[in-house]
């Protein structure tokens, strides 16, 4: 379990269902008052999300409801979307949204350690957050072709910019963090041996020394 400033974050549960109609009524509330779209969500999707695990909620010391994000799986698990991070209106700007953003990472990377996560959005705080994790912006080709995905956009106000860009792009910007690519990057960094530099660099001649650091 983690804690910001008074907050428990963990993994939702059975126990936490209640709180599914009041989380998709800010969902909406958010959207509208941002002027974009999100593909539209229903209570029951939230809860079944809960009961599998795939959910991560926040909540004050009271019990009050203060954010949430859940895990979506494409591609027969190749491709995990971390998707609907919402917080309670009188707690943004707290630091809690990058502190769910960071628990649904842990998670999705431990149930799809495999798997590419992805995002899309069009808040300029959650792009931070992503680039913080290790995404990077990528095109809309890069992005999963599971039909499923793309039928969810269809409650968005701007699918049919969507559709009218042939699926290439949107409103949205679309970031992805690879496994592959992570790893490979670290093994390389780790493959680079420091340079020796002798102790008696003064006797060592300024076009030697050039030599050594090439």
């Amino acid at each position: 379990m983690s804690n910001q400033a008074g907050f428990s974050i963990i993994v939702a549960g059975e126990q936490h269902i209640s709180y599914a109609q009041q989380i998709c009524d800010e969902m909406e509330s958010s959207a509208k008052a941002r002027g974009t779209g999100i593909a539209k969500r229903s209570p029951d999707y939230l809860s079944q999300k809960m009961l599998e695990g795939k959910a991560v909620i926040a909540l004050q010391e009271d019990g009050t409801w203060a954010g949430f994000c859940y895990i979506e799986t494409w591609g027969h698990g190749e491709y995990v979307a971390n998707s609907g991070l919402i917080v309670s209106p009188d707690l943004r700007k707290s630091g809690l949204a990058k502190q769910i953003k960071k628990k649904i990472f842990e998670l999705s990377r431990t149930k799809y350690p495999k798997a590419k996560i992805f995002g899309l959005t069009t808040a300029l705080a959650v792009m931070r957050i992503n680039s913080e994790l290790g995404y990077t912006p990528v095109t809309y080709s890069e992005l999963t072709d599971d039909e499923a995905f793309w039928n969810g956009c269809k409650s968005c106000v701007n699918y049919e910019i969507l559709m009218m860009k042939g699926r290439s792009n949107c409103l949205c910007t679309a970031m992805l963090f690879d496994p592959e690519r992570e790893k490979k990057t670290k093994a390389a960094i780790e493959q680079k041996a420091p340079i020796a530099v002798s102790q008696n660099v003064e006797h060592v001649r300024s076009s030697d020394l050039e030599l050594v650091i090439q």
